[in-house]
C-alpha cells in the first residue's frame, strides 16, 4: 500500500485553495498531504489510524520540501472531528471502500481497504463537522460505492458539484469516480479522464493532470 494511482489522481484533481487549511483523511504514507502542500501555501493536517502507515507518513512529510506546513496525527476521524477545534477550506480523502469482500490477512491492508473502521456515513459526518461553510470535500471511489456515497452526502446537505469518471483505457468502463462536494448547490460539471492510450502509454490528459508529481513526465 505505497503510492497508488487513486491517491495520485485525487491529490492532483482535488480543488486546493491557495491559502487556508486542508485535512487529508486516511493519509496512508502521506502522498496526498504532500501533494496538497506542494500545490498551495496551505497548512495541511493529515490523520491516519494505522500505526505503521502513520510512522511512514511522519517520516515522508519530514523529508519533503513542505515539512513545516504538514502535521500528521495518529487518530481516527471519529476522534479527530471532536477534538480538532477548527474548520478546513478543503477536506480530501482516499477512503476504504470494501464492505463485504474477503478481508486481507494483513491488518494494515484491511484497515486501508475495508470500511470496518470508517464507514461512508462516518466519513461524511466528519466532513460536515470539519468543513468550512464555503469549503469543498473531495474523494475517489469505484462507481458502485460512489453511488452510495452521493446518496448519503445528499442526506447530509452536501451537493455533488464536480465529477470525473476515470477509465484505464478507452475500451474499459469507468473504474473510479473523482467527486467534489459543496454545501451550497453549484453548477454541476462532469468529464471523463482516460489514463492509457491504445499502446498502453499514458494519455496526454493524464500527463497534464499529474505532470507536477512525476519525474518522468
Amino acid at each position: 500500500m505505497k503510492v497508488g494511482t487513486d491517491a495520485v489522481l485525487l491529490g492532483a484533481w482535488a480543488h486546493i485553495p491557495p491559502t487556508g487549511s486542508i485535512l487529508d483523511v486516511g493519509t496512508g504514507t502521506g502522498i496526498i498531504a504532500m501533494m496538497a502542500a506542494q500545490r498551495s501555501a496551505c497548512s495541511v493536517d493529515a490523520i491516519e489510524i494505522d500505526i505503521d502507515a502513520y510512522i511512514q507518513a511522519v517520516e515522508n512529510s519530514k523529508n519533503c520540501k513542505w515539512a513545516d506546513r504538514i502535521s500528521v496525527h495518529h487518530k481516527s476521524l471519529q476522534d479527530y472531528s471532536t477534538e480538532a477545534g477548527k474548520k478546513y477550506e478543503a477536506i480530501v480523502s482516499n477512503p476504504p471502500y470494501f464492505s463485504n469482500s474477503l478481508q486481507s490477512a494483513s491488518e494494515s491492508r484491511t484497515l486501508a481497504r475495508h470500511t470496518c473502521t470508517l464507514k461512508f456515513e462516518e466519513l461524511l459526518n466528519g466532513a460536515v463537522s470539519l468543513l468550512h461553510k464555503n469549503g469543498t470535500f473531495a474523494t475517489i471511489l469505484p462507481p458502485k460505492e460512489s453511488e452510495d456515497l452521493i446518496s448519503i452526502a445528499k442526506e447530509k446537505g452536501l451537493h455533488l458539484t464536480r465529477l470525473t469518471r476515470v477509465q484505464t483505457c478507452i475500451t474499459k468502463q469507468p473504474k473510479r469516480m473523482l467527486m467534489q462536494f459543496d454545501f451550497a448547490p453549484k453548477a454541476f460539471s462532469e468529464n471523463t479522464l482516460i489514463i492509457e492510450t491504445g499502446d498502453h502509454s499514458y494519455s496526454s490528459s493524464y500527463k497534464e493532470l499529474t505532470r507536477d508529481f512525476y519525474l518522468g513526465f
